[in-house]
């Protein structure tokens, strides 16, 4: 039998096979999670316009493009799952001879890297704010990180990077909450403290194996959880000013 009838046969059987995990429950459920997230992101982001108007104070501003950032890493977590599921790919880093897939998966990096980073800078830009250019040295980090997973292909690179940034703000941030006496702070050290533990069920989605699916979807749960708490926070808190 020639080598390209048998090629096209995998490809046809591995996009067939594909096709039905598009109808499962598996899918349905990536659709819901990354909706919800990617919704409460943008509500964050819009709800505190106006308070960021008002104040013009720039840890307002980078907490916004946080989430921002967020709503944009997982529109391309969901579209990289998408592809995943419709070509029957088992790893992620098996895009590399698929331009869309690598594109996206670069996308997500940078987007989901840059998230940490503007939550980190929306903490301590007023030490390192030079002339308001501080933020390009993440975005440059950004690239070169997302750059680096992928030529190397080693996600463990980007996630050591991100869990330990994000351990870095959650405990930064309870240290500026057991120094600050202002009344919001609390909150804001909660909603800090509440987005590290989401990132951290997140990483362990991205590390469980497919089989374990159950415990896959008590993770969402979990995350869902996390992020409408966070949301609801946030609304209150531009609700009471």
């Amino acid at each position: 039998m020639p080598m390209n009838h048998l090629t096209g046969k995998a490809i046809g059987g591995g996009i067939g096979q594909g096709l039905g995990k598009l109808t499962s429950l598996g899918f349905g459920m990536e659709l819901i999670y990354s909706f919800v997230i990617i919704a409460c992101s943008l509500m964050v982001y819009f709800s505190t316009k106006e308070m960021y108007e008002l104040s013009s104070h720039k840890g307002i501003k980078y907490f916004r493009m946080a989430f921002l950032f967020f709503a944009v890493a997982f529109f391309f977590r969901f579209f990289i799952r998408f592809l995943l599921m419709f070509f029957n790919i088992p790893r992620t880093f098996e895009f590399s001879h698929r331009f869309i897939g690598t594109s996206t998966l670069f996308l997500f990096l940078y987007a989901s890297s840059m998230a940490i980073f503007y939550l980190l800078y929306s903490l301590i830009w007023k030490k390192w704010d030079f002339k308001s250019n501080g933020i390009y040295a993440f975005h440059f980090l950004a690239l070169m990180v997302s750059i680096i997973s992928i030529s190397t292909q080693n996600i463990g690179v980007l996630l050591s990077m991100q869990f330990i940034l994000f351990l870095f703000v959650a405990i930064l941030s309870y240290f500026s909450h057991k120094i600050s006496k202002k009344k919001k702070s609390p909150q804001l050290h909660l909603i800090y403290l509440l987005l590290f533990a989401f990132w951290i069920f997140n990483i362990l989605d991205i590390l469980i194996p497919n089989f374990l699916s159950l415990f896959q979807i008590f993770i969402y749960l979990i995350s869902l959880g996390i992020f409408l708490f966070i949301t609801y926070k946030v609304l209150r808190t531009v609700g009471s000013d």
